[in-house]
């Protein structure tokens, strides 16, 4: 198959379903607010212009899973996504990750939270991310239109570089976050959220995180995006730059 065509048909496909970063994943946004038991679930597309080492064209294929159980306590989030970029002329690049995370009620103000995840980024040079961890989230403002959420979670993170030689990374990090969702209208949402996660042994290697998504409704199960993704990282991986943004536009479908 001519390589034009292939591409055309791999963008196709990617253009099917929301965009999700894969550095430093932003769950709040994959939360799905109802009071269902069972299962709830999406996928989306968008396509990116990210402002790097040089400009990047892209397109993500995304889809989350969330399960609420019987008795109202427990909710388990899965989350994947895979993302597929042109840098400068020819050169592809691609990206992904895998999430697991178990939220179990404590009281009506505070969810004790576990996660897993496995995670590669061409574009920040890390070959392989695996991230363990636990701790507290705290609902400090829930009503109609606006909720206020933050956590501090420990985790233990295992790393592997993109570079020769390969380098390899074992810490320990804090990673803790504020997070708010607003809804003016019932067909409109706006979830921002902010993360900072600085090694327990040296608080001046550390991430800074903003994402911002904007979320119209236009059908029943169908929602136009928009979002914005910021990310400062005072040490990365070989000469991968400390500071990258995206500017993303997509498709969100829900069931």
């Amino acid at each position: 198959m001519k390589k034009p065509l292939l591409t055309g048909i791999l963008l196709l496909l990617l253009c099917q379903c929301p965009f999700v970063s894969a550095q430093i994943v932003n769950i709040e946004s994959a939360r799905m607010q109802s009071d269902t038991v069972g299962w709830m679930g999406g996928a989306g597309a968008a396509v990116n212009l990210t402002q790097n080492t040089q400009k990047i064209f892209g397109a993500d294929l995304a889809a989350h899973l969330q399960y609420k159980t019987s008795n109202d306590k427990g909710l388990w989030l899965i989350l994947g996504n895979y993302g597929f970029l042109k840098a400068g002329d020819s050169r592809f690049i691609s990206n992904g990750f895998a999430h697991l995370r178990y939220n179990r009620k404590v009281n009506d103000w505070l969810r004790w939270e576990v996660f897993g995840q496995f995670q590669n980024n061409i574009i920040t040079q890390i070959d392989s991310r695996v991230l363990v961890g636990t701790g507290p989230r705290f609902k400090l403002i829930k009503n109609k239109v606006f909720r206020l959420y933050a956590a501090t979670l420990f985790m233990f993170e295992s790393e592997k570089e993109r570079t020769t030689p390969a380098v390899n990374h074992n810490d320990l990090r804090s990673s803790s976050y504020v997070s708010f969702t607003y809804t003016p209208r019932d067909n409109i949402e706006i979830i921002s959220t902010s993360f900072f996660q600085p090694l327990f042994k040296k608080i001046s290697d550390y991430r800074l995180l903003n994402q911002v998504a904007l979320k119209v409704k236009a059908t029943e199960h169908f929602s136009l995006s928009v979002r914005w993704h910021y990310l400062h990282d005072r040490f990365p991986a070989g000469t991968a730059p400390r500071t990258t943004y995206t500017f993303a536009t997509g498709i969100d479908y829900d069931f």
